[in-house]
């Protein structure tokens, strides 16, 4: 009686990465420095007080800063909220 043995071959599967995005905050003369540290806070979670200040302070001085990469569907979601707190804010793709 003979064993044989069957190889199969290899398959790599390697998983797509979901295309990243960059949500931005943009100054405005409306609302104040604490204010939009707070809607940071509550829309971005993990995102400490700290961050939150670096961010409003780089959008305050620079014009625009980014809040956080991530897949379109959140970045849609944080960058809505953003806007429904009266904060102005939009997405682009992340080179």
């Amino acid at each position: 009686m003979s064993v044989e043995t069957i190889e199969k071959p290899s398959v790599s599967t390697t998983r797509k990465l979901a295309p990243r995005y960059r949500v931005l905050l943009h100054n405005d003369e409306f609302n104040s420095m604490e204010y939009v540290v707070e809607c940071l806070v509550k829309t971005v979670p993990g995102l400490t007080a700290p961050q939150a200040v670096d961010i409003m302070m780089q959008a305050h001085n620079a014009g625009v800063a980014l809040v956080i990469i991530c897949e379109l569907e959140h970045a849609e979601f944080y960058c809505e909220s953003l806007r429904s707190l009266g904060l102005t804010s939009t997405i682009e793709p992340d080179e």
